[in-house]
């Protein structure tokens, strides 16, 4: 992997509504330079369409450019080389889009798949000097699900939390607002 000397991961994981995405952002928020916000939650209804719209708003005037991409992570870490700070909220719903798009086109995804995405992903988010924290939730803590797809789609959110914790910098986990760090340091 093309490792930049001064690039930095940082993966922060927790339940739902469990402060992440706002205790990421704030770190992000302390760090120098342009920073870019890749969102990858498509609007499927309007109340989506709305919490969206209420998170663009709580992010316009503070600095941060906003990149919706749901499906194309690889790429779009690529073409904001010019942010020092990128934040990616959030791996779960990748993983769901990329799960929803495979299925359409009457495709599979795999563990492997996502590993070897997740993958490409840490080494774009390396090509530059800055900072990329990763948010995602911890799917793992609860029932097996039910069906086939649901427990897929666990299994696949597994890998890539796996993947990109053990090749970040720094990982995280989120309880009740409160961080836990579970990794300082450098890459495994």
């Amino acid at each position: 992997m093309n490792q930049h000397s001064k690039s930095r991961l940082i993966f922060v994981s927790g339940g739902s509504r469990s402060g992440k995405s706002h205790y990421a952002e704030m770190r992000a928020a302390k760090l120098p330079g342009q920073r870019t916000y890749i969102a990858t939650c498509p609007i499927i209804d309007d109340e989506m369409g709305q919490r969206i719209a209420k998170h663009r708003q709580e992010r316009s005037g503070q600095g941060w450019m906003t990149v919706e991409e749901p499906v194309e992570l690889i790429q779009a870490l690529r073409n904001c080389h010019e942010s020092s700070v990128v934040l990616v909220d959030c791996l779960t719903l990748w993983i769901n889009n990329l799960l929803y798009h495979a299925e359409s086109r009457q495709e599979t995804v795999c563990e492997e798949d996502v590993a070897d995405l997740c993958l490409q992903v840490a080494e774009a988010s390396r090509q530059e000097e800055r900072t990329v924290i990763f948010v995602t939730n911890e799917l793992g803590m609860g029932l097996v699900p039910a069906d086939k797809t649901s427990r897929l789609y666990r299994d696949l959110v597994g890998r890539c939390n796996q993947t990109l914790a053990a090749l970040s910098d720094e990982v995280v986990f989120v309880v009740s607002g409160y961080p836990l760090t579970l990794k300082e340091g450098t890459i495994l």
